[in-house]
Order: C-alpha cells, then sequence, then structure tokens
C-alpha cells in the first residue's frame, strides 16, 4: 500500500487549526495572567510586576535600577515607574551610592520584606500549585518550552510589561493603531 502524503489544501488547513491552537492558548494566559494581576492588585495593593520588581530587590538587593530590569525583563524605563510607585508604598527605598554617588541602589524596606514573604506566588495560584507538584524535570521542560516560544516569536527583548498590566492589551492595540 502506497503512503499518502496530505494534498497542499489538507495541510494548509492541518497548519492553520494548529494556528488557531496555539494562538488561543496563548490568548488564554495572557487573560488568565490580566486576572490574577488584578486579584492581586485589589488584595494586596501590587500589581505583578511591582511584586516580581519587589521579589527580585528582596532576594537580590540592593540594585541598581538597570540590573532590575535585565532581572525581571522590562524596559529600564518602566522599572523605573515601577520602582516609583513601590517607593511610594513604603516598600523600596533608593539610595546614591557612597563610592560612586551617580549610582542609585535599590533596597527593600522592612514593610517591603514582609509583603515579598506574605504575598502569594506572581504566578496564578492553580499554576503555581500545579506546577509544583509535577515532577522537577517537568517543570524544567515546561520553563523551557516557554523560552522556546520566545526564541521563536523573536521577542527576547520586548518589554513584558504591557502584558503583565491589567488592560494594558487594548491600550497597546491603541498605540500600535495610532503609529500605523
Amino acid at each position: 500500500m502506497p503512503k499518502t502524503t496530505k494534498t497542499a489544501p489538507a495541510a494548509a488547513s492541518a497548519a492553520r487549526a494548529l494556528d488557531l491552537r496555539i494562538i488561543s492558548s496563548l490568548r488564554r494566559i495572557i487573560q488568565a495572567v490580566d486576572i490574577h494581576s488584578r486579584k492581586l492588585a485589589a488584595r494586596y495593593d501590587i500589581t505583578t510586576p511591582q511584586l516580581v520588581t519587589l521579589l527580585v530587590v528582596a532576594d537580590a538587593g540592593p540594585l541598581i535600577s538597570s540590573d532590575i530590569a535585565r532581572r525581571v525583563h522590562l524596559s529600564d524605563s518602566t522599572v523605573v515607574g515601577i520602582l516609583d510607585r513601590l517607593e511610594s508604598k513604603g516598600l523600596v527605598v533608593r539610595e546614591r551610592g557612597t563610592s560612586d554617588r551617580r549610582r542609585v541602589y535599590v533596597s527593600i524596606t522592612e514593610r517591603g520584606r514582609a509583603l515579598a514573604e506574605s504575598a502569594p506566588s506572581p504566578l496564578q495560584d492553580s499554576f503555581a500549585a500545579g506546577l509544583g507538584s509535577l515532577p522537577e524535570l517537568e517543570q524544567t521542560a515546561i520553563a523551557l518550552s516557554l523560552e522556546r516560544i520566545v526564541e521563536l516569536m523573536e521577542a527576547k527583548d520586548i518589554d513584558a510589561s504591557p502584558v503583565l498590566t491589567p488592560g494594558a492589551m487594548h491600550d497597546t492595540a491603541e498605540t500600535y493603531r495610532r503609529k500605523s
């Protein structure tokens, strides 16, 4: 019996169906991140990008803002805005370096440390629990797969804040329409 291959229209239809599954999954992920960020803001008065930034400073601080930006994959200007909000909430402080006054270091306050220790994971609760229940090898495979998606989308240097800030998807689309 000879091997059969898909005809061009059938192959295109299968590829289109796969494209739709992938875009649907990505959209659902974005919606879940948006919903979780809104819940986090309502309960803890902190957004997901603010929490991620606070956790980085708690774990590795004191840091300069450009180091924070690299660690959280956001632009320097986005991180400066996040740090402004965290500082106004009394969660971090910025201090000039003693040996180089041009460098400004961000440190966590006691109030910030208390929030960092009591706040939930920046991941959606059910996702964090489900991920934690998987074997370490599978968790690593998921992380590698997501990182590969970023590479395939050529999105490594894209500021992640639009998808981590509630309502920003609409704002981003508006900005794009105005530029076009």
